[in-house]
Parts: structure tokens; C-alpha cells; sequence
């Protein structure tokens, strides 16, 4: 049944740089473009600049995509990496969100991501923040004789002075990961992009340099963003479920990743949509440029790859889809 859109002006906020998210984020707008005809906010793609943060220059140096970039649509801006950096680009969206209109509602996108449908249809409440559900267990990995998830989760929430209890999934039972807040930072989005940024921001940084020391043994690295998020999100009054189920990672977006795993699990519509969306001959031109995105979708590694896969039996983990693409050859990011 076709949904009603709603009345509402947001921002979108990517994070594109030098190499594979400059891509990324040309098929997210194509997509965006054509699925979404009727989007009336504003759309930034934020580049992290040179700095003493990153070996190499970050920036989109590549003036066609650039310029492809802005004829899709968005503005580029840039921003200064302070406190990450190329030691853990993950941080950029934390530090990006401070270069967005303050006090102007935004929904942040990881460039990794299809727009399958009309975005204006998805009733976001930015009173109520909310972040990606489409998430494994990834973090914590308790030790067999330190603290369990409710010791480890506690002690961040204690750290910061939140309530732990209005957290928890009771549904679930103790020291199972879904008991506990955690998302994908995939996308999120709130009422300022400030507000979000400092408290993300104060929160990363403090799990960072000054964990609490139950966390002696857990590891960080890529994990951080998705640590300090279902705190931030929680501080600010957000949670799970404040979206309607099959919408966000569903039926109007999808958090792909890398291609090879689009063709191998996604469904038939995504892989229409991006097939579609890069046929024109300006995003052909583009895509073409990066070599992933060249043997995949336009010399058909892609469709090797889906044949490699039924669907409707994938492999429960995620690193077995990878391992058989490899195995045949076709792995590529």
C-alpha cells in the first residue's frame, strides 16, 4: 500500500573522501534522485580536509566526481578532523555534524546506502532521536571471568550519569545483546545537528581516553561510534522503535555495505535499483573510474556473485558470504 508523505524539511548529511565514498555517495544521490524526486532539503556531503590528523589529503580530488556531486544535488562542505582523523575515520560523521545549519533538523546516511523509495513518506519525529536497528552483536565481547553485557553497558551509562534500567529491552533476557541499546550508525538523525555532535563528540571521546575499567579488556577499533551512540541517542530522550518497522533499512533504504554483498543477499529490488540509477551515461562516466564499481555492476562480477547465493538460505554469518566470494575470486571493495 503506497504511504502518504509527510509534511516535514530535513537535511541529509554524508561524509564522502578521496576513493571508495565518492562513489558511494554518487550512487546514493543517483538513487536519491530518482526515487525521492520530491525530497525538498537540503543535502550535504561533508569532506574532511588535510590536516596533521591524515597522511594523504582526504578530499574529493577528483574534479569530475566533484563536479557530478553538485549536478546531483548537494552541496559540498568542508570540515576539519580535530580529534580522529585517519586513525579512525568513523569519527568523521561525529565531527561533520558541527558543520551543518545549526538548530535545522538532519538525518545522517552513510554513503554505503540505496534510496529504494520516497524518503518523504518515512514519518522521522527529530524530538525523538533514533539511529539504525539493522545491527549484529558486534560489541561487547565479554570475557569469560570479567563483567557480562549488564556490567559492561552499566558502566558507560554510570559513567555518563544516564539511567540504565530505561534502557533495556526487558523482553529480552539478561546478558543477551539485544537486551541492551546498540545500533548501526548506518543512519541517524535528531532535531540539530549540534546538540547531536557535542554530546556524540564528548561521549566518543571519554569512552576513548578514559573508558571505565571494565572495559580493560574490550576492543574499540571500529566499534567506538556504535558505543557512544545508543548513548547519545538515550541521553537525548531517543530509543529503539521510534520508526515504524520495514521502512529505514526495508523498504526505502538499504545499508549495503560493499557490492559484492549487495549481490550476494540483497533482494531483486535493490539490485534494479542499482543497476537502474547507473545506467545513465554521466554516472556510467563516474563509476566506471573506480575499479570495484566498474567490474561489478558494468562487467557483471556482480551477477556472478548473486549466482553464487540462494537468497532464501544465505548463510547465517556474514564472514561465510564473504569467505565463499572469496574463494571464487570475485571479492572487491
Amino acid at each position: 500500500m503506497a504511504r502518504t508523505a509527510v509534511s516535514q524539511t530535513f537535511n541529509i548529511l554524508l561524509v564522502a573522501q578521496n576513493g571508495r565514498l565518492t562513489y558511494e555517495a554518487i550512487l546514493l544521490l543517483a538513487s536519491l534522485r530518482a526515487q525521492c524526486p520530491s525530497f525538498a532539503g537540503r543535502i550535504f556531503v561533508a569532506e574532511p580536509q588535510a590536516g596533521p590528523l591524515w597522511q594523504k589529503n582526504p578530499s574529493i580530488r577528483n574534479l569530475a566526481a566533484r563536479d557530478l556531486i553538485q549536478e546531483l544535488g548537494a552541496e559540498i562542505i568542508p570540515f576539519e578532523s580535530q580529534h580522529f582523523g585517519e586513525s579512525y575515520p568513523q569519527g568523521n560523521k561525529i565531527e561533520a555534524l558541527m558543520a551543518l545549519p545549526q538548530g535545522e533538523p538532519f538525518l545522517f546516511l552513510d554513503t554505503d546506502t540505496l534510496i529504494l523509495g520516497d524518503l518523504m513518506t518515512v514519518p522521522f519525529d527529530f524530538e525523538c532521536p533514533g539511529a539504525s536497528q539493522k545491527v549484529e552483536g558486534t560489541w561487547p565481547k565479554p570475557e569469560l571471568y570479567g563483567p557480562g553485557y549488564t556490567g559492561l553497558w552499566k558502566s558507560l551509562y554510570d559513567k555518563f550519569d544516564l539511567d540504565f534500567e530505561s534502557s533495556l529491552d526487558p523482553s529480552q533476557p539478561e546478558d543477551y545483546w539485544r537486551r541492551y541499546l546498540y545500533f548501526n550508525a548506518g543512519f541517524f538523525f535528531y532535531k540539530c545537528p549540534h546538540e547531536f555532535g557535542r554530546k556524540f563528540l564528548e561521549f566518543a571521546l571519554a569512552i576513548r581516553d578514559h573508558p571505565p575499567e571494565e572495559l580493560v579488556c574490550q576492543v574499540m577499533d571500529p566499534w567506538l561510534d556504535q558505543v557512544a551512540l545508543p548513548l547519545v541517542i538515550h541521553a537525548l530522550g531517543g530509543g529503539r522503535n521510534v520508526l515504524p518497522n520495514g521502512l529505514m533499512d526495508g523498504s526505502i533504504t538499504c545499508h549495503y555495505r560493499l557490492l559484492p554483498l549487495l549481490y550476494a543477499r540483497e533482494a531483486d529490488l535493490v539490485v534494479s535499483v542499482l543497476e537502474e540509477i547507473s545506467a545513465p551515461q554521466e554516472i556510467k562516466k563516474a563509476l566506471k573510474q573506480y575499479d570495484p564499481f566498474k567490474f561489478m555492476i558494468y562487467h557483471g562480477r556482480g551477477q556472478k556473485v548473486r549466482a553464487l547465493f540462494d537468497r532464501k538460505n544465505l548463510p547465517r554469518k556474514e564472514q561465510a558470504i564473504r569467505n565463499k566470494i572469496r574463494r571464487e575470486g570475485f571479492w572487491m571493495r
